[in-house]
């Protein structure tokens, strides 16, 4: 009985933390409806995560892990530059110790694309692996899971599992082979989620593959492999982090996400804020607060580096199960529409705007956007990120959670807007059609919005400071 009452107890404490807000104002245990063909929103949501592994110089244990698994063929990939460091030496003496036969694909592109997919994925179909190492950041970790989940279905058109509107959006249905996942980054939380990344150049925006399927069986996360990112890798990498938090905490409750699946398999990964990833993505918002510039300036900061490598795996559970929304989903053409642009401190040959770096440009606009919605989530990320909420109004939630990051964009030395970037008024309508396909993000915003509002976004986001 004392083991059901603490239950008991904890669940009415969800129930009185709960946000009162018009967007999350639904409390969870109301709904007693089944998965019925009645309902038009979710009733349920589910928690799925990777297994993670944390601990300084825990790479070493990969080729156990491998040969426990009775792997005898594996696919080990990462990028280029991860493939003089550290981390990659570590691995490779691991499965050298204990005989592990592999074949390494180093090709990986940063900021993956569809044609970069299917080069790995080629590699993949070829080596006829039983199981996958992915050693680099989250464009290396993506870059393994699709290779993984089309070598597993060797007849499947590339398009069959891309989310919908541009791909099917089919069902995994088949079970994968085993995936490592190394994160070298402290950003991306790939090796907690099911999601796969990459730029759909027909489109000039990004898109995705999204299955529970997807998910790495272990994320190994060693915090040792942070301390050789450097100064930018770090800051954007961060911002991600930020991000993910910000936007799953915020996201539409998953009681209100359309439609109601008849069929659990049809359950999206990104379901909507819940009470379990509220948890993950809050405490992901502390570290940050505490953490994230120190480990920015100071690469020898071990214990900031550290924690931010926890905070990236924190966030990722978080928005991994909830989702993001308007951040990610206009950084998606931001990024793929790229022009002469290259970031500084990334070892590529090509033009880019990182990943955490296209996101993070809108996050002002975009919380004072949806800040009406539910201004006590708003107060409360402003308030753990450093702003003093005491005598803020509801009304004004997210321009004070807007000022809060933006002040934190210009003490790191972000670049000042879309427009720092190479983007002018005359990208908006370009930037606001690469936004339009990605509902399976946009649509867990907690605010509905137009294409004018899009526009308008855009336009704030072109000059931050």
């Amino acid at each position: 009985m004392a083991g059901r009452d603490r239950v008991v107890n904890l669940l009415r404490q969800l129930e009185r933390a709960a946000c009162r807000c018009p967007a999350h104002s639904q409390t969870y245990h109301q709904v007693s409806a089944h998965g019925s063909g009645s309902r038009t929103t979710d009733y349920a949501f589910e928690m799925a995560s990777s297994n993670i592994r944390y601990g300084e110089g825990v790479t070493t244990e990969i080729g156990m892990d491998l040969r426990n698994l009775g792997a005898r063929n594996v696919c080990l990939m990462t990028d280029r530059t991860v493939s003089r460091l550290p981390p990659l030496t570590a691995v490779l003496d691991s499965l050298a110790k204990h005989d592990v036969t592999f074949r390494c694909y180093d090709r990986v592109r940063v900021e993956p694309t569809n044609s970069s997919f299917r080069d790995a994925i080629d590699f993949a179909k070829r080596g006829d692996f039983d199981a996958y190492v992915a050693v680099g950041g989250g464009s290396v970790i993506d870059t393994c899971k699709a290779a993984n989940l089309y070598a597993c279905h060797p007849e499947a058109d590339f398009l069959d599992f891309v989310n919908a509107p541009i791909g099917k959006g089919q069902p995994v249905t088949q079970t994968l082979k085993p995936l490592i996942a190394v994160p070298t980054t402290a950003g991306t939380g790939s090796e907690t989620t099911g999601v796969a990344i990459f730029d759909y150049e027909p489109l000039k925006a990004k898109t995705g593959i999204a299955s529970r399927a997807l998910r790495p069986t272990l994320g190994m996360v060693d915090p040792l492999h942070t301390l050789h990112m450097p100064e930018r890798v770090a800051a954007n990498s961060g911002f991600d982090v930020l991000c993910h938090a910000l936007e799953s905490y915020t996201a539409l409750p998953y009681s209100q996400r359309q439609p109601c699946p008849t069929n659990p398999i049809n359950r999206p990964a990104y379901q909507g804020s819940n009470p379990i990833s509220d948890v993950w993505s809050r405490h992901a918002l502390h570290v940050v607060a505490k953490y994230m510039k120190r480990a920015v300036r100071d690469p020898g900061d071990v214990e900031a580096r550290s924690s931010m490598h926890l905070a990236s795996v924190f966030a990722g559970i978080g928005f991994g199960n909830a989702g993001v929304h308007l951040c990610h989903g206009m950084s998606y053409p931001i990024a793929g529409n790229v022009k002469i642009f290259r970031a500084k401190d990334y070892d590529v040959d090509h033009p880019i705007v990182p990943h955490g770096l296209s996101v993070v440009l809108t996050s002002p606009a975009v919380f004072a956007f949806t800040g009406p919605m539910c201004p006590e989530r708003h107060l409360e990320a402003a308030q753990i990120l450093g702003a003093d909420v005491r005598r803020v109004k509801r009304k004004d939630a997210g321009s004070v959670l807007a000022d809060t990051l933006r002040d934190i964009l210009q003490d790191l030395q972000v670049e000042d807007g879309l427009g720092a970037i190479g983007y002018t008024q005359a990208d908006i309508p370009a930037l606001v059609k690469g936004t339009i396909p990605q509902e399976r993000v946009t649509k867990l915003a907690p605010r509905t919005h137009t294409e004018d509002d899009l526009a308008q976004l855009f336009e704030a986001s072109l000059k931050l400071y």
